[in-house]
């Protein structure tokens, strides 16, 4: 007997998005046509299977078919519908990290990211579509194995070209549309390319023939649209007939239906004029998104001039075989996997595949050293987009450099160069992944090895590995010592200054990172990693009693990021200024500093930067007399921290502000409703924690004093002298 699914109830901010924006449905671009009766029989299989897999050819509608389901659905599950585009996804060790990245999640912990998903998706009601799974897809049904057993209340809706072959799996084969919808959907398609078609009684018997040739196949149907600016309905299913017949010596061992497929590619591939056949091929070598400039460099040459790319493209997009898409980092392109794959096949036969590979490789390269150097800018923002959206092209090419034993330096470049990435936007988890992947093989210790040595450091000191980050830092330290490498070395230091600091050894950490600081001084450095040194120092000051260093270190740090637009390390130079503040008494000041880092910290998806100003933010509430509302958002705060590591760090001194305000909240709620707010702050997902701490407002009420008790022996005055701006004399 089927268990009916337990009916929404309110929706409330228990996932990652709030709930007015849960899933990630993107809008329709054109009407969805027909497919009635399929819509309404697979409704019907998601109400009684929990794994429901369309099956069927490339450019038989899957996406769009599953894309319309879900959209049909999406009331039916409160904590949204998700889905998950994996086609720009080739290595099975990454799958997991890509659903991550869908379902919204930050997660700094070294643990297996199947263990946040399991974690998130367990008690939530939700659907997940997966699409384009086809190049792995044994990895794919593993992992759908494991969250049906572990999730109880998830759905999951597949398309590809076979099933996924799980227990309880339902295939449903999307045959190609019936002759009423196939006509439908190519009138619905020309009208888009000439607004003034119509079906008529001298064109319909010719569309229909069409649409019957064509097997009734969308992806077929819209190829054949696009080619009505130059072609009359006539001439198309005269010039398909020739194509038909040329490809019919193709591989007799391929089933029919893929035949009919290619030959639509193929027919449309041939309509193509030479230059821009030549751009196709050429840009089957990108993964996913990519941008005009892009194109510009990776496919022109000697028979394609770099000034005619755009002229191509253009062609290209007009017939269909490129779609547009506008992102957060401007206009991008992408081609559809069959009609990439398609144009794969002719760049293997044009023998240039592999040049083609390593212009590819060699743009990304030059792209993320350009945003390493614009990451120090006003510019941040627009950086992490222009990442976020590049992102399949900088796995394609780090893959890439790692397939020549020569070329592995480059893979190793380009994942240290990225350290902006997985620090400041939340991507420790892959930017681990890839650090450690690119530092397997034997290479020369040479300045790319020792950045990603000392990157990998740094993620791991973030994650709370203290035994991955000493191996690396330390063999970072080491190699760069004997090879005369000043800039890896000073890095080095700083991040062992960093974990002294989270590891609460804080005469170490100022030690080490005054070290590194006078060696970036001496060397002319100045960028992100270096501020972020100097805030570091300040925290390590600030807990060690001189407040008036710290403050007077972060002032500075505050105007060079003025003057240099700088935001991320801006957060956590606020921070440390909030924490003095508070121990002065200053809580409005405080209150003010804390709600700018967190918007920082929204903007970069920096999940760190949040989560310490939510702690800080919960004391500076309670000291401002509102001790429900500090409940709340240290209960906020207890959900996020499994997601970032140990809860702060395992640190006397970083726990000071959560063992305060604990200590407040209940001697004023008592333990009974201490624990309900708490409870209550546990159930926000994160957007909706942080959309409350921004807007939350401080009681009337006198300012506090300072709070912070004497830490023991440990703590004791610094005695950095300072600089004529307020910071320290690092020398």
């Amino acid at each position: 007997m089927r268990r009916p699914q337990r009916p929404c109830s309110a929706p409330d901010d228990s996932g990652p998005h709030s709930a007015a924006a849960l899933g990630n449905l993107p809008a329709e671009l054109n009407r969805f046509v027909g497919r009635e009766d399929e819509l309404a029989e697979l409704a019907q299989l998601l109400e009684e299977s929990r794994l429901v897999t369309v099956a069927g050819v490339a450019g038989a509608g899957k996406t769009r078919c599953v894309s319309r389901v879900a959209a049909l659905l999406e009331k039916r599950y409160c904590d949204g519908v998700w889905i998950a585009e994996l086609s720009a996804v080739h290595d099975p060790g990454l799958l997991e990290h890509a659903l991550v990245e869908v379902l919204g999640l930050t997660d700094h912990t070294s643990r297996p990211p199947r263990t946040t998903l399991v974690e998130h998706l367990a008690a939530r009601q939700l659907l997940l579509v997966l699409d384009g799974f086809e190049q792995m897809t044994e990895a794919v049904a593993d992992l759908v194995r494991d969250l049906l057993r572990r999730a109880p209340r998830l759905r999951v809706l597949a398309a590809g070209r076979r099933p996924l072959r799980v227990d309880g799996e339902v295939t449903f084969p999307l045959t190609p549309m019936s002759e009423r919808d196939a006509v439908e959907l190519f009138a619905e398609r020309a009208r888009s390319v000439r607004p003034d078609f119509r079906l008529t009684d001298g064109n319909r018997s010719t569309v229909r023939e069409l649409c019957r040739r064509l097997d009734g196949i969308p992806l077929a149907l819209e190829l054949a649209a696009g080619r009505l600016r130059a072609l009359s309905v006539e001439q198309i299913l005269l010039r398909l007939d020739d194509r038909f017949r040329l490809l019919t010596g193709g591989s007799r061992g391929a089933p029919v239906r893929h035949q009919t497929l290619r030959t639509a590619i193929g027919w449309s591939h041939e309509l193509c004029a030479p230059q821009q056949r030549l751009l196709w091929a050429r840009l089957s070598v990108f993964a996913g998104q990519f941008d005009l400039e892009a194109v510009e460099y990776v496919c022109s040459g000697p028979d394609l001039p770099a000034d005619s790319v755009l002229d191509v493209l253009d062609e290209l997009l007009s017939q269909s075989v490129v779609v547009r898409e506008d992102a957060a980092a401007g206009c991008r392109y992408r081609l559809l996997d069959t009609v990439r794959e398609y144009g794969a096949e002719w760049l293997t036969a044009t023998g240039d595949t592999e040049r083609l590979r390593r212009r590819h490789r060699d743009w990304f390269l030059g792209l993320a050293t350009w945003c390493e150097l614009d990451w120090f800018s006003p510019r941040q923002s627009e950086v992490a987009a222009r990442i976020d959206s590049e992102l399949p092209n900088l796995r394609r090419a780090m893959e890439c450099s790692m397939e020549s034993p020569d070329e592995v330096h480059l893979a190793q470049y380009l994942a240290g160069t990225l350290w902006f990435y997985w620090v400041g936007c939340g991507r420790l988890a892959e930017g681990r992944h890839w650090l450690e992947h690119v530092l397997e093989e034997e290479s020369p210790y040479d300045a790319s090895r020792l950045k990603a040595l000392w990157v990998l450091g740094y993620v791991a000191v973030l994650q709370g590995d203290a035994v991955a980050a000493v191996s690396a830092l330390q063999e970072c330290r080491e190699e760069a010592e004997q090879a005369g490498d000043a800039s890896a070395l000073a890095y080095a230091v700083h991040r062992m200054g960093c974990l002294a600091l989270v590891t609460d050894d804080m005469a170490r950490a100022e030690e080490l990172l005054r070290d590194a600081l006078a060696r970036y001084r001496e060397a002319g450095e100045l960028n992100s990693n270096v501020l972020m040194g100097q805030v570091e120092l300040a925290m390590a000051v600030a807990f060690l009693g001189d407040l008036d260093s710290a403050v007077g270190i972060c002032e500075e740090v505050r105007e060079i990021c003025e003057d240099h637009g700088e935001r991320w390390a801006l957060a956590y130079a606020q921070y440390v200024l909030a924490y003095a503040a508070l121990q002065r008494g200053e809580t409005p000041l405080a209150r003010r500093m804390l709600v700018e880092c967190l918007g920082i910290g929204r903007t970069f998806h920096d999940l760190l930067a949040t989560v310490l100003t939510l702690e800080l933010l919960a004391l500076v509430t309670a000291v401002d007399g509102d001790a429900d509302e500090a409940a709340v958002l240290q209960g906020a705060a207890g959900r996020i921290w499994p997601s970032v590591g140990l809860p702060l760090f395992g640190s006397a001194y970083y726990g000071q502000p959560r063992a305060q305000c604990e200590e407040r909240a209940r001697a004023e709620l008592g333990e009974e409703r201490y624990e309900a707010r708490r409870r209550a702050g546990e159930r926000l997902g994160l957007d909706a924690a942080v959309s409350r701490a921004l807007s939350g407002q401080p009681p009337a009420g006198p300012a506090g004093t300072g709070i912070f008790p004497a830490p023991g022996e440990k703590r004791r005055p610094a005695a950095s002298r300072t600089t004529g701006r307020g910071g320290p004399e690092l020398g």
